[in-house]
This record gives C-alpha cells, sequence and structure tokens, in this order.
C-alpha cells in the first residue's frame, strides 16, 4: 500500500511514540540519526539487520530506526531523507537485500511542527529465521552496530517455529471429519504422485493410517490443519476460531445484492464459492492488424482457485474472521486476515525467491499433497503469468491495517497499449510485464526501473507522466496518440515564440503561455507547462535572441533584441 497515510490523530500518536523512544533511547531496538538531507542505503540496510534481530531476542515485534532526530543530544532536528515517493521505494529496495526479502513493516513522515522526521518500523526477525542483509547478520552492542554475535545468532536459530496448523485438538478424533472430504483427499493425493505402486498402498490403508502418515492425524487426534480441510462442518467448534469463507455480489452502487457462507472442509470450498462467482464471456480484439476477436471467460479458472487456496494456506487463523470473495462487475477481490510475509510483491517475483517458512508449515504442506498448491513455483508468480498470458492487468496486491492481506483481479483490460504490446511481445518476463502494468495504472515507479524500461524503448515522457514509445506506438498503430504525448521539438516551441513577437512586437510570459499551452505534451499538468515555456524564454535571452523591454522579471514584455 505505500507509505502510511498520516491524518492528524495519527500524527499526534506518532509523536507521543516517538516521545517514548527519545525517553528509551539507550535500548537496543532503537537508533536515531539525523540524516539531513541524505543517508547511505548499505547502512540502513545493516540497522535493519540489527535492529530486527535485536528485536527478536528481546521478544519484541519491531524496532524503530528515526531520521530527524539528533544521535548524541536527542533533540528533534528534522530531517529532508528523500520525499514521499522516494520513501515509498525504500521498501522494495530494503527487500532486495534482505533474508526471505521481509522489509519494512511501515514509514512514517511524522511533523513536529514544522520539523519532519521519518520513522522507520522495522519486523523482528521470524523465529529461527535470522535478518540478514546482503548475506551478513548484524547485531547491536549498546550504540554499536556490528556482526551478531555467535551466541546471538545461535539463539536465534535454535527458537522453535510455533505452527498453529500442526497443534492437536484434544477430544477430537476421526468421527469429527467429513467422509467425503477424506475420500477427496484420498484421490488427489493418488493424483498427485501418479504413482501406481503409491495408489495402491494407500488403498490398503485405513482413514487413520493415511492421515498419520500425512501428520495431519497424530495419536488418533486431529490437528487443526485436519480440521481446516477435512473437517466435518457440524464440529467446527473444536476450532478455536472456526474457518469460514463468504461471496458477496456487490451491485454498481457498492451495495451488496448478495450473499453465501461457506465453512469447513475447505479442500472442497474453492468450487463451492466460485460456482457463484458470474463469469460471463468477455470479448476483445488484442491485434489491430486484425478483425479477429477473442472471446474468454473473464476470469481463469485456475487463477481463481490458486487465489483462493492460498489465502487457505496463508490465513492467521487466530485472528479469526473470514475469506472474502468480493464480486464486482469487472473485477473481483480476494481477501483474508493475515499480514504479507514476503513484505513486497515486486520481490515475490524474482525468479531466485523463495519463501523463509510458512505461515501455517502442515497446512501448506498437506494442501501441496492434495494438488491444492504448489509450494515450490510460488502462487503469486502462477496468477501473474496467467493474467500476462490472457493480456489482462496483473492483480493488485494491498496490505491492510489490521493485518490483512487484499487481492484485486480484473475482469478486462484496462489500456488497448498495454494489451496490445504483450500480444507483440509474449517473451517479456513478468518484472518487465509487472512494470508496464504500474504504469498502465498511472503507479509510482523508482528511477531503475524507469531507466530499465527505457532501455527497452518501451515508454518515453518525464516520470511520472510516461507514455509508450515511438518504437511501440509504430507496432500498435497509435501514432496520433504517441505524437500528442510526446509533444514537438523544443525549436518548434522557441521558434513559435519568435514568429509572434515578428507579428506582434512583444508579449507577456502569460500570452506564451497561451499560445504554446495546448500545443504541449498532454502528459504535461499546468505547472510543468508554465515551467516550459520560462525555460524557453530564458533560453532565447541567453541566445540573445529576445530581451525584456525593462528590469521588472515580473510585469516586463518580452521583445526580439536588436
Amino acid at each position: 500500500m505505500g507509505l502510511a497515510t498520516i491524518d492528524r490523530k495519527l500524527n499526534d500518536e506518532l509523536l507521543l511514540t516517538l516521545q517514548g523512544l527519545i525517553a528509551n533511547w539507550e535500548n537496543e531496538v532503537i537508533e536515531f540519526k539525523q540524516a539531513d538531507n541524505d543517508y547511505d542505503k548499505d547502512r540502513i540496510g545493516r540497522y535493519f539487520s540489527a535492529l530486527s534481530n535485536e528485536a527478536n531476542l528481546r521478544g519484541l515485534q519491531h524496532g524503530w530506526l528515526v531520521f530527524g532526530v539528533d544521535n548524541k543530544t536527542h533533540a528533534i532536528v528534522g530531517s529532508s531523507y528523500r520525499d514521499t515517493k522516494g520513501l515509498d521505494t525504500l521498501k522494495h529496495e530494503i527487500g532486495q537485500n534482505t533474508t526471505g526479502g521481509i522489509a519494512f513493516t511501515d514509514i512514517f513522515e511524522v511533523y513536529d511542527g514544522e520539523k519532519r522526521i521519518v520513522m522507520f518500523k522495522i519486523p523482528a526477525a521470524v523465529v529461527a529465521v535470522p535478518t540478514a542483509w546482503k548475506n551478513h547478520w548484524y547485531g547491536r552492542e549498546g550504540e554499536s552496530l556490528g556482526a551478531l554475535s555467535m551466541e546471538e545468532l545461535d539463539r536465534l536459530r535454535g527458537q522453535v517455529r510455533r505452527d498453529w496448523s500442526k497443534r492437536v485438538i484434544d477430544g477430537s478424533g476421526l468421527n469429527h471429519l467429513d467422509a467425503e472430504a477424506i475420500r477427496i483427499a484420498r484421490e488427489s493425493y493418488k493424483a498427485k504422485q501418479n504413482r501406481e505402486h503409491i495408489s495402491a498402498e494407500v488403498d490398503k490403508m485405513t482413514d487413520e493410517q493415511f492421515l498419520t502418515r500425512l501428520k495431519l492425524v497424530v495419536g488418533g487426534k486431529l490437528t487443526n490443519a485436519a480440521m481446516v480441510l477435512l473437517g466435518n462442518p457440524d464440529h467446527d467448534s473444536l476450532l478455536d476460531t472456526p474457518a469460514r469463507a463468504m461471496w458477496r455480489l456487490y451491485g454498481s452502487n457498492d451495495i451488496v445484492k448478495d450473499y453465501k457462507e461457506f465453512g469447513i472442509p475447505f479442500i472442497s470450498v474453492v468450487d463451492k464459492v466460485y460456482a457463484k462467482v458470474r463469469n460471463l464471456t468477455y470479448r476483445y480484439i488484442p491485434n489491430r492488424r486484425s478483425l479477429q476477436t477473442i472471446d474468454i471467460p473473464q476470469y481463469d479458472v485456475s487463477l481463481q482457485r490458486e487465489l483462493l487456496f492460498n489465502s487457505i494456506a496463508h490465513m492467521d487463523y487466530t485472528q479469526g474472521g473470514r475469506i472474502y470473495v468480493d464480486e464486482y462487475e469487472d473485477y473481483i477481490i480476494v481477501q483474508n486476515p493475515g499480514s504479507f510475509l514476503p513484505g513486497d510483491v515486486l520481490t515475490v517475483l524474482q525468479p531466485w525467491y523463495t519463501a523463509p517458512y510458512y505461515r501455517n508449515q502442515l497446512l501448506a504442506e498437506s494442501m501441496a499433497s492434495f494438488n491444492m498448491i504448489d509450494t515450490v513455483a510460488m502462487g503469486i508468480r502462477k496468477v501473474f503469468r496467467i493474467q500476462q498470458e490472457r493480456l489482462f492487468p496483473l492483480p493488485d496486491y494491498f496490505f491492510m491495517k489490521p493485518e490483512k492481506v487484499v487481492v484485486r483481479v480484473y475482469g478486462k483490460t484496462l489500456d488497448e497499449n498495454y494489451m496490445r504490446m504483450l500480444y507483440d511481445h509474449p517473451e517479456f518476463n513478468i518484472e518487465t510485464v509487472y512494470l508496464l502494468d504500474c504504469v498502465q495504472k498511472k503507479q509510482p515507479l523508482n528511477p531503475e526501473q524507469y531507466n530499465a524500461l527505457r532501455k527497452l524503448h518501451l515508454i518515453e515522457g518525464k516520470s511520472p507522466n510516461v507514455f509508450v514509445s515511438a518504437a511501440v506506438a509504430a507496432i500498435i498503430d497509435e501514432k496520433a496518440q504517441y505524437i500528442k504525448n510526446r509533444g514537438q521539438s523544443d525549436q518548434y516551441y522557441k521558434q513559435m515564440i519568435i514568429d509572434y513577437l515578428h507579428q506582434w512586437g512583444q508579449g507577456t510570459r502569460q500570452d506564451f503561455l497561451t499560445l504554446l499551452g495546448d500545443k504541449f505534451s498532454d502528459v504535461l499538468d499546468e505547472k510543468q507547462k508554465v515551467n516550459k515555456v520560462k525555460y524557453f524564454l530564458a533560453t532565447l535571452r541567453k541566445e540573445g535572441i529576445i530581451t525584456q523591454s525593462d528590469g521588472n522579471q515580473r510585469t516586463s514584455q518580452w521583445v526580439l533584441a536588436e
């Protein structure tokens, strides 16, 4: 979601938090820096690693790195480190070099009067997984930043991660499971293994033997994972917080028109949920050089299944709540309680990424055994690839507070240029498509990402106002729009000013803005157009072509130089 939105109430609350941090400045999970204009990103990464590890060792949920506070006097001095967009990209920049791609939980811009403070909230290292920066583990000793000690590293690695899905339910037994769900589990397991001798072995097993082999049953008692996947809905009270999924249909006025709730067993809930979704036919023409239409369902079935299965696997069941599938006219939204463990979607799309752990390890392993998910290939990469092949916009992921993951999947195209670009270039890797998707949705990119697209000659224009480049425009026959986006050459605009002065003798800056305004690129806003006029006038003056009639910069007329 980017930077946390600051209103006055939240700003006051964060100032109180800041005062508390200053009062406990000797704490090794807090670091203050003045960081007036800039600060070394590599050093930020090392502090991220150190404060994350120290927070874990002290049983805390997070640590803090604060810019705008003097690290000696602890007086608030303010910081101009990066602007809002620059801070927004820092999460991804840090996540590229940390364990599992984890990044800041939040970055807050807080104001104490006129002084701006930047507060970085750093998540504690996950259980048994120390946080590294560029493959090195860092820690704190007093005010010193250095390598994590061997004793601390051993303590972190030796922690026992508590898997909610592995917990055994007292008083439970196979009589609390659903017979049809067990049958589906058996058949799905055999199909996944795809070996005759394994199928024959499974057929000889009792239900208890089969589920014990998969660790879903321990000593005749059910695990939470067994109850979620295979439980009889009449006995869902055995779970501390009964697992639920709900489908809701929204009208054009965002009012719920219909809904239905579903309970366990979750091994069969996906088909029931998506049987409610109206998957209408969508028609489009991806190739301008042909009138051949493509008719496809709005939503790919395997994509729908993947999203809901991943919600089941990664949901934080200790929070309670439901998985929601909300259907709108042109998109669906899937949401589930729990934080997004990788912290950043783009990190997950990298081919090298592997999850450091799963929130519900046994549940995830069981679902993989039943061919519901693939813990290796990563579901997010799969759904992104499906949308790319369909020429549709990529899914949008939002990370909400309180902890909740929301994903929006589009059932129609948004931008014809984007659609036809994917049609003409099926070889694009998923990261390139992700960046192009950001461009079509007018979402900000960092300078490195813009440069990557420029090197491929896919965009032109000044950040953040970018558009399809000439090379791609020629392919998709959008030359007219390209010319409007690109505008004309600087010489063209300067010659128009000269011609105006030849005709009328003199003119003000506003006269020239009126003259050139509708000739500028469509992607420029009014302020940028004013700056363009200033630039052309200053350039012509330096070239000795025009001059001002008197010394008043604001009111004088521009005339041709003698």
